[in-house]
């Protein structure tokens, strides 16, 4: 689980202006959204006041006219402000996935490009994970995030101003039960937030072992070791259990919490207002219980915002942490193209081939496969490498095409060192007939063709 310190780290402003950076090509569209807020919270308080108005005015005075009006005029805002939440939504939600659409076209961009090594030290599963999972996790942060958050706060500003500016007492006596409320929802957040974060980690956990073990289920099988195995999965599935389970505790104890404070508030703003009005006037107590009528339908509104606001730091916060995992794929410099400064590109090749001095191992830390190797291949020549497993067959010919760079020494092709060399022209005069077959999805045809490529 991530220290406190890590945690912090999630709301990095420079993380989060690039996440943003990906929706510069739709700045029209999250313009728009917030405008959209601003007129939500402006139209958020107008149908209170409206009822206040009709209560204290209206019904009193027996205006028959006036209320047909008013009503007339509630149907209208309440249609207008369902159009414009539904558009809001809609425009958020389409900024998002046009977002993930682009960033995930680059991260895959980014694994196709990244040397073989990348791979040999990171599971399938989880850069799966990161391609899909995680990606998606960035969409919530314009469809859940930042974006609602931020037209929640602004309806919450707008429905505390109005509620201020009707009465400063009743509000207060309103707001009285808020601080229970304020320690309830920081207890909720880091609660769902440290059970989203197991989750995570057991998705990713999850998705790397499947991937693993589906794909060497001929081992599995040879060994018999399912029911090990099997063991294995059954831990990692329990552990994502439990933290959802851990989730949903949170939020089963959260939202009857807040009913609960809502309810307070109401009868707090009750028992003040009729306990005041017994001592006004009647016209005076006429008008305070248009004033309550109003703030029964004030609290509701602005408590709506409340019940979900925490729910949305955490999604916002969770799809920090996801961009964090994807931009460190993003940011890893082991790729062909750090490498690939070679400029020749032939049609064709003669074929010599000249291993001076090869001295190469898979980490980098003097484990060497191959130690001081020096050979020549001429044009035409047909050289068989024959060895026990692991003396570097394999390893010399993909040190050929530069799936793997060398330490020390020197591969030559045609005289010429494989480094000056473009990678990708360097792989299409090189045939490899691979020991394991691997079909992808497709047919036949789409398996024997090559397909046009680039590397980043």
């Amino acid at each position: 689980m991530p220290s406190s310190k890590a945690r912090k780290k999630v709301f990095d402003i420079s993380l989060l202006k690039r996440v943003f950076r990906y929706a510069a090509p739709y700045k029209s569209k999250f313009y728009l959204s917030l405008l959209l807020a601003l007129l939500l919270a402006i139209m958020a308080p107008v149908r209170p006041y409206l009822i206040q108005l009709t209560v204290n005015k209206f019904i009193a005075l027996k205006d028959v006219q006036w209320i047909v009006w008013i009503t007339a005029i509630q149907i209208v805002l309440l249609l207008a402000e369902s159009g414009v939440r539904f558009y809001f939504s809609f425009i958020t939600s389409w900024m998002g996935q046009h977002v993930v659409n682009d960033l995930r076209q680059a991260v895959y961009g980014k694994i196709v490009g990244l040397n073989l090594s990348q791979f040999d030290r990171t599971p399938i599963g989880t850069l799966t994970t990161r391609t899909i999972n995680d990606i998606e996790s960035i969409n919530d942060i314009f469809s859940d995030g930042l974006i609602p958050i931020i037209a929640d706060l602004l309806s919450i500003i707008s429905i505390l101003l109005m509620m201020f500016y009707t009465d400063w007492r009743l509000t207060l006596i309103c707001l009285a039960p808020f601080p229970f409320l304020i320690v309830a929802t920081y207890f909720f957040k880091e609660s769902v937030n440290k059970s989203f974060i197991i989750v995570r980690n057991a998705v990713a956990s999850l998705n790397a072992f499947v991937q693993e073990h589906l794909t060497g289920m001929q081992v599995v099988q040879a060994f018999a070791s399912e029911e090990k195995e099997f063991a294995k999965f059954r831990k990692i599935n329990k552990e994502h259990r439990n933290a959802n389970i851990q989730a949903i505790f949170a939020y089963s104890v959260f939202f009857p919490v807040v009913e609960i404070i809502l309810a307070f508030s109401i009868g707090l703003l009750v028992w003040w207002g009729a306990s005041t009005a017994m001592e006004m006037e009647t016209a005076e107590a006429a008008a305070m219980a248009g004033k309550i009528i109003a703030f029964v339908m004030y609290l509701n509104l602005l408590f709506r915002p409340l019940r979900v606001i925490a729910d949305k730091f955490n999604v916002l916060q969770m799809g920090m942490i996801a961009s964090e995992r994807v931009f460190k794929v993003m940011d890893n410099d082991d790729y062909i193209g750090v490498n690939d400064q070679g400029k020749l590109a032939p049609v064709t090749l003669e074929g010599r081939i000249a291993f001076d001095k090869v001295w190469f191992s898979y980490s980098n830390d003097e484990k060497w496969v191959l130690k001081d190797i020096s050979f020549e291949v001429k044009p035409g020549e047909a050289v068989a490498l024959v060895g026990h497993t692991g003396s570097g067959k394999t390893s010399i010919i993909s040190l050929i095409n530069r799936l793997y760079q060398i330490q020390r020494g020197a591969i030559k092709i045609d005289g010429h060192s494989i480094n000056d060399y473009k990678v990708e022209a360097l792989r299409r005069q090189v045939g490899v007939v691979l020991q394991d077959v691997f079909l992808f999805s497709g047919s036949v045809m789409d398996n024997i063709t090559p397909k046009p490529g680039h590397f980043t």
